[in-house]
């Protein structure tokens, strides 16, 4: 049995490092819980009665893979999970991680820490999936608090996304009455902003993750407002929206209670064959059905873009360009930007990375001077040269 569990936190895991140290606190009593982004602090606990614990993306592992060496030399026992890890499990193994988390962590880091040692060193998350009324999505003892998640798992095959494979196509809903005990805890400690995280917030309630039930939605946003919260923030980043869960009853219900004018809406390109080769599920009709529905409303929408596919051509770049001047001219769109980053586990893991030509720096540079383009897609551009190099990496080369 440890006595301490050390987290290596990052900008990236702190949603879901939160997650894992509530279900922690709420099953194991005599451990201590640490936090920390400075590998070096790790190394002041003593070896015999302290794991540590990284929860990384895929262009995290080059770096991961040195603090991994540094401790693994000192004895520590080092364990892994997140995106990277659950697509690439034997591979982590091989890297010199003690144990590997698949999917859902909250039962398994629990069964861990009270002494399970399964004989192939991989805890699976993937086949036990975790009902969420069963775990805090906060931590009160620790007084970590974050959005709460209302949902998770996706329907959905998008080709460059790890949700479904992380969390699994089958979507679990977290109860109301749960997310309102919540609230109140968040609001008593002052916390009176509410946002929540889900695949797709138009979503919530319903069997499928797809379909809008407004009637749940308006449930729970009424709930919500009566914990004493002061802003509620639903269909914004970490919970934007799939554009064939926007009707008219639904964005009615939710202009109700939210302090926001726009939603993010998840579009990813404007020309119906890349969305069809991305495995998308909708065309850019279904798209602009969305937009035209939020501005009969009073919203506009923040539209999500992935540009630098390597199998696009110039004629799908230009129907994405012109579907954007358009929809930035009819309805008020803003734009966010990405660069296409192959992920470990998805369809699209071997394509290569993001590339990005000169007439995508000048379309971009243009709409982010006119201040309607925002977005980290020049970061991503390195990030996805990262992220295809890590995902060749295997024990035993160049490390």
């Amino acid at each position: 049995m440890f006595k301490r569990l050390v987290f290596r936190t990052t900008k990236h895991n702190r949603y879901s490092v939160t997650a894992i140290v509530g279900a922690i606190l709420s099953e194991v009593n005599d451990i201590e819980i640490l936090e920390t982004k400075n590998v070096a602090e790790i190394l002041q606990y003593p070896v015999t009665d302290t794991a540590v614990a990284f929860s990384f993306m895929t262009f995290d592992l080059d770096t991961v893979v040195e603090e991994l060496r540094l401790l693994k030399s000192h004895g520590y026992t080092v364990i892994a999970g997140g995106p990277h890890t659950t697509a690439l499990p034997f591979e982590m193994l091989k890297l010199g991680f003690d144990y590997v988390f698949l999917g859902d962590g909250e039962e398994n880091i629990v069964r861990f820490l009270k002494g399970e040692r399964p004989e192939n060193r991989m805890f699976d998350g993937i086949k036990n999936r975790v009902d969420l009324n069963k775990f805090p999505p906060i931590c009160e003892k620790k007084k970590l608090f974050m959005p709460i998640e209302i949902s998770r798992g996706c329907p959905f095959d998008c080709g460059y996304c790890q949700t479904p494979r992380l969390a699994g196509k089958v979507v679990r809903h977290r109860d109301i009455e749960q997310i309102v005990e919540y609230e109140k805890i968040s609001v008593k400690h002052g916390k009176t902003i509410a946002r929540f995280i889900t695949p797709n917030a138009f979503g919530y309630g319903s069997k499928n993750g797809v379909t809008p039930r407004p009637d749940i939605v308006d449930e729970l946003l009424f709930k919500v407002k009566s914990t004493g919260v002061k802003e509620i923030y639903f269909g914004t980043f970490p919970s934007d929206v799939r554009p064939e869960s926007v009707t008219d009853e639904m964005v009615k219900v939710v202009k109700k209670y939210v302090n926001h004018n726009y939603v993010v809406i998840g579009a990813q390109s404007g020309s119906n064959r890349i969305l069809n080769l991305i495995r998308r599920g909708h065309t850019i009709e279904k798209v602009e059905e969305a937009l035209e529905i939020l501005a009969q409303n009073g919203f506009y929408a923040k539209v999500d873009f992935i540009f630098g596919f390597p199998f696009e051509t110039k004629e799908d770049v230009e129907q994405t360009f012109n579907f954007i001047e358009k929809i930035v001219k009819k309805y008020n769109s803003k734009i966010h930007a990405h660069t296409f980053m192959p992920l470990p586990g998805t369809p699209l893991a071997s394509v290569g990375p993001g590339i990005l030509q000169d007439y995508h720096y000048k379309f971009l540079g243009q709409l982010a001077a006119k201040g309607i383009l925002d977005g980290y897609w020049l970061k991503q551009e390195e990030l996805a040269k990262k992220a295809a190099q890590n995902i060749k990496l295997k024990a035993g080369n160049s490390f």
